[in-house]
């Protein structure tokens, strides 16, 4: 194996993902190069079996038993690598932590990345997912990736269009398990102004400092979401769902944002909120009581129980509403 990468059979995923699922896979391994990805790829092929990657387990939902190839992603690295006309260029590995990334980078005076901190996760995902928040999505600073094409056994690199960045959304998603992601680009913005559109920033004033924002960022968020290391959860558990303006008209009250293509925007969590599933409990699995859009483990919860309430809070929406909620981690 690459530079003596171990692969580990009935590895054990326990303490790899937010949710705090018990899980084991049939052979796993830390993947910390691109030639550990290259062996670790080679692996599973030769057992004919799936590959997965996994970076901070921030956006997945775990099986008990994982009947593939682990790789749980390691390759660290960042750097300024230059400057161009309207920004200043950073590089960051996919193994990266992403909120440690952004933190670094706003310490390094640079802006643009602070309405994304706190985001759980790695560099490595941000793209699959298109991360967003407070305004800013990670397609605003993208400018391009590396990524190994498990399929085609070779290095190769994507600039913006070949992405086909949407909301929560990116070509990775349309061929899952073909690309491991290696390393970031991305452009922050010189000058740079603050984006405080959002209620909770929007009472900064329009000269404030880039660390400001970031601590205001991560202190709405602290407000909101309840920490994975206290009570198991993966952020937001449903996309909030886009839809034809006319659905949106025949639903009464709730926030609503028109979309560029006269579609519109519904809040997830006010949709659940109002068929009465706010602080729901299904055994161990539950809707946080603070937050709709977050399903949390209360403990001793499993894949089944939580993919369980989850079926139920997309069955009660659909029913009400006519809306169909589409989960945001990814079975594994």
């Amino acid at each position: 194996m690459g530079r003596g990468m171990d692969v580990i059979s009935n590895f054990d995923l326990t303490d790899h993902n937010t949710f705090g699922l018990g899980s084991r896979a049939q052979y796993g391994a830390v993947v910390a190069g691109t030639e550990d990805i290259e062996a670790i790829v080679e692996f599973a092929a030769s057992e004919r079996l799936p590959l997965h990657v996994i970076g901070g387990g921030s956006n997945v939902l775990l099986r008990e038993r994982i009947e593939g190839v682990v790789a749980l992603m390691a390759i660290k690295g960042r750097h300024v690598i230059g400057r161009q006309d309207g920004g200043v260029l950073v590089k960051a590995e996919a193994g990266e932590d992403w909120p440690d990334f952004v933190e670094w980078a706003v310490r390094q005076g640079f802006g643009g990345l602070e309405n994304l901190a706190g985001i759980p996760g790695t560099v490595g995902a941000a793209p699959v997912q298109n991360i967003g928040a407070y305004g800013v999505e990670l397609k605003d600073r993208f400018q391009c990736l590396t990524a190994y094409d498990c399929l085609e056994r070779t290095v190769c690199s994507f600039g913006p269009e070949d992405c086909r960045f949407a909301y929560r959304h990116s070509a990775f998603k349309e061929v899952p398990g073909r690309y491991v992601i290696l390393d970031v680009t991305l452009v922050l913005p010189e000058p740079w102004q603050p984006i405080l559109g959002y209620k909770g920033l929007d009472s900064l004033p329009a000269d404030t400092d880039v660390l400001t924002v970031m601590e205001r960022v991560l202190e709405l968020r602290r407000g909101k979401l309840p920490d994975w290391r206290v009570l198991g959860n993966a952020g937001s558990f449903f996309h909030n769902p886009i839809v034809a303006a006319e659905v949106a008209e025949g639903i009464a009250g709730g926030p609503r944002y028109p979309q560029a293509d006269g579609r519109v925007k519904l809040s997830a969590a006010w949709l659940i909120e109002a068929c009465g599933l706010k602080g729901m409990r299904q055994g161990e699995a539950g809707v946080h009581e603070g937050h709709a859009l977050i399903l949390v483990n209360h403990g001793k919860a499993t894949y089944s129980d939580l993919d369980r309430l989850a079926s139920t809070v997309q069955a009660a929406v659909k029913e009400r509403f006519g809306v169909d909620l589409v989960r945001e981690p990814i079975a594994v």
